[in-house]
Formats: C-alpha cells, sequence, structure tokens
C-alpha cells in the first residue's frame, strides 16, 4: 500500500501540482476543465492557493525534495503579496488571476485555511514570519469572527457579518455550519502543533466541546450540518464525506493537545461511534456515498470523500490496535476503487493545440482563448465518479474548491503512518 501510494505522490499528483505553477502572476492556475482546457485568466481562490502552499509544504517536509520548498514558497509569496488584506487584516475569498481582488469577502473558513497552510510552511521552511502571521490571523478569528455561542461564517473585508453563502448548501442558509468549525479545529490543531501557544491550545479544548455538545447527534451518531444562530440544526443531513473526515481529524487534535490524556475518554468513543456509523450505512465494500439528504442517498463517489475514507478507515484501524481488520481491509478496497476510478490517466497532456504562429492555446471555461505556456505532466483526480466507477463528465479536474488538499493529504498522511 505505501509503495503505491508514494509513487502515485511523487509521480502523479506532484509533477501535475507543479505543472499549475503561474511564474507570470503568481500563485497557480485556478480552472482546468474536464477536457483538459486549462484557464490562465480563471480566478485564483485564496483556498485553492492556502491548500497548494499547505500541500508542497507538508510534502516537502515528508520527502525533503527543495524543489516542493521551492513550490511552497512562490504560494507563500501569492499569500502575502496578494490574498492577505494589508488594510483590514484577514484573507480575501478570491483574486483574479493578476492577483487583484476580485471577491473580498472575509470567511472564517478560509481564515482557517490561511493559518493551516502558514503552519505547515512555517514548519518546512523555519520562517517565523509565517508562525507570526498565523498567529495573527489566530487573533482575527478569535476577536472579529466568533461570538458567546461559538464561530461565525462570513463578513464582509470589514469584517461585518454578512450572508453565508459560501458554506451553505442543500437549499439552506446557515448561520453556522459544522464544516467551518471543523476546519478550525484543523488549522488550531496544526498551529499548536507548531507553535505550542497554550491560548491555541485553550480554544482547541473550547473547540472540542463544543462539537461534543452541539456538532455531534449522539442518537443518530453522526454530525449535524447547518445551524442556525443558536446551533439547532435546519435539515436532515447525514455528511458521509464529513464525518469519516472527522473521526480522524478530531482524534488528530486530541493526540496533539491532550498530554494528560483526560479528553481521551469523552471525545475518542464519538469519534469511534462517528466511523462505525459510516462503515455501516454508507460503504459498500468498495467505496463511499457522498450524503443522505433528508432520506434520500447521493450514491455519487466524489473525490475527496474517497481520500478521507482511506485516511478514516486507517485511523480507526490504528486505534482498534491494529486488531479490527475490516477497516484495513476497507482502506486498501477503496484506494484499489480510487486508483482503478477516480485518477484521472490521461496523463501528460497538452492543454489545447497549436495555432497557426505554432503557439499552443487552449479554450477558456469563460469563453475566450487563453494562450497555454506548457505542456501539463503528471495528473489528479477526476471530480466524481458514479458507484460503478465511470466518471462525471462535465466536472472539471481544477476549480476554487479541487485541489491537491484532500488527496494530497492521503498520501501524506499513509506513508507517515505505515511507512
Amino acid at each position: 500500500m505505501v509503495d503505491r501510494i508514494r509513487q502515485h505522490l511523487t509521480h502523479d499528483i506532484i509533477p501535475f501540482w507543479k505543472s499549475l505553477r503561474d511564474d507570470e502572476y503568481g500563485g497557480y492556475y485556478g480552472f482546468l476543465d474536464y477536457d483538459h482546457n486549462l484557464d490562465r485568466k480563471a480566478v485564483k481562490g485564496c483556498i485553492l492557493n492556502s491548500r497548494i502552499l499547505w500541500f508542497f509544504s507538508s510534502a516537502y517536509t515528508l520527502l525533503k525534495d527543495e524543489s516542493l520548498l521551492d513550490e511552497a514558497r512562490h504560494a507563500y509569496e501569492f499569500m502575502t503579496e496578494h490574498c492577505i488584506d494589508k488594510t483590514y487584516g484577514g484573507i480575501y475569498w478570491s483574486m483574479t488571476y493578476e492577483g487583484d481582488v476580485f471577491d473580498a469577502t472575509k470567511h472564517t473558513y478560509n481564515q482557517a485555511f490561511a493559518i493551516y497552510a502558514l503552519s505547515a510552511y512555517f514548519e518546512a521552511s523555519r520562517d517565523v514570519r509565517a508562525l507570526d502571521l498565523a498567529e495573527e490571523l489566530f487573533s482575527l478569528i478569535e476577536t472579529k469572527c466568533k461570538d458567546k455561542i461559538g464561530y461565525k461564517e462570513a463578513s464582509n473585508e470589514k469584517f461585518i457579518e454578512a450572508k453565508n453563502d459560501k458554506l451553505s448548501e442543500n437549499g439552506v442558509m446557515a448561520d453556522r455550519t459544522m464544516n467551518t468549525l471543523l476546519h478550525v479545529l484543523e488549522a488550531y490543531t496544526e498551529l499548536y502543533r507548531v507553535g505550542r501557544d497554550i491560548k491555541v491550545k485553550k480554544c482547541l479544548e473550547d473547540i472540542l466541546s463544543l462539537w461534543a455538545d452541539k456538532i455531534y447527534n449522539p442518537e443518530l451518531k453522526r454530525q449535524e450540518v447547518f445551524f442556525d444562530n443558536n446551533y439547532r440544526s435546519l435539515i436532515d443531513l447525514h455528511s458521509y464525506g464529513h464525518d469519516i473526515e472527522t473521526s480522524w481529524l478530531i482524534d488528530r487534535a486530541v493526540e496533539v493537545i491532550d498530554e494528560d490524556h483526560k479528553l481521551c475518554d469523552r471525545i475518542q468513543p464519538i469519534t469511534k461511534a462517528l466511523c462505525d456509523k459510516i462503515y455501516e450505512v454508507a460503504f459498500d465494500g468498495h467505496s463511499l456515498a457522498y450524503e443522505n439528504d433528508r432520506g434520500k442517498v447521493n450514491t455519487g463517489r466524489v473525490w475527496w470523500v474517497q481520500a478521507e475514507t482511506v485516511v478514516g478507515f486507517i485511523n480507526a484501524y490504528q486505534k482498534s490496535g491494529e486488531l479490527d481488520t475490516k477497516y484495513l481491509d476497507a482502506a486498501k478496497n477503496c484506494l484499489d476503487f480510487i486508483f482503478d476510478h477516480v485518477v484521472d490517466r490521461r496523463t501528460d497532456f497538452v492543454t489545447g493545440s497549436l495555432d497557426a504562429d505554432d503557439k499552443l492555446t487552449g479554450k477558456a471555461h469563460n469563453g475566450g482563448d487563453s494562450e497555454i505556456s506548457s505542456i501539463i505532466k503528471g495528473t489528479e483526480w477526476y471530480y466524481e465518479v458514479t458507484q460503478d466507477g465511470d466518471p462525471v463528465k462535465n466536472l472539471p479536474i481544477v476549480e476554487p474548491w479541487k485541489c491537491p488538499y484532500h488527496n494530497g493529504r492521503m498520501c501524506i498522511e499513509i506513508i507517515r503512518r505505515m511507512q
């Protein structure tokens, strides 16, 4: 398993994302469609850039390949020179391809991913400026994105609360979400791990209590997803992918902060219950369905859900003392499904065709033409495949949410855990 994953990471995912580097305007290109047409003028999401910064930083820490640190530095420079608001603080939602502000929304989710990325970059580079910026964003979240009840969602550039349309789905408009809280916890976990600030640890302990009291539903053994301002659930929704992801991210947080093991007795039975329930209701022996929305199961096999399934089941296997081999078998079977069906094998492709002047051009997703400067190496994953493994066409290979965070992290986690 480990050799196969290492090969995929180093020969497929890393070369692909290196090829998406924009050396003219900074950062990484923001859109590649299903047919491998690259739009060099697409909006660059700051979440996408943060996740790429996290990925190359973490890959360098694992593999010690200096070229990966150079990619991380490239992403870091784009973040600090363009994505950070120098006037009001915080990170914007998205930039134009040239690095100007496109969407000035300040979302707590986005601030969290910047912290996550900066913490990883500090670990890789030992550049204390990255840690300082991560700590600044931590203070910003705690002072501007939080109230007495919990963490808020969207704000405008001056941190005046705004409509949470970016993290609301399934026909509801949520005041608070499980997803934002989860990734604040994820970010703070990494910030505490590399910085050991006691204030961060205290916030993590508070988040774990909030999660156990308000997010986790002990009767249904699942998380609720969308909430009103008082953490009342708005919809009967079981998000299979988020539950399996949460099961190991919460365990990671407890592992990092719980030096005296006081949290284990309360939290780890919950994460075990989450994973057990997912195995029971959502896993078909080879892959994981997406969600159950008011009794209707979405059977699509979305890329990030499959990646988190592998890590979640390996975590459950290891937490059992390597006694519960059904989870090891499930992880291996899901990995087989990923390699057989989810990985896009159309490799080393040219994104476009030669025009009369022998310039490489491709059709942009906004309807125009954009000049393409290089051949894209390696390969990525399809956005979604059916339960039988057929690709769902017309969904992009790269877009503001589609990046090497989930699948790259799966590779890094499994190599670290099992090598």
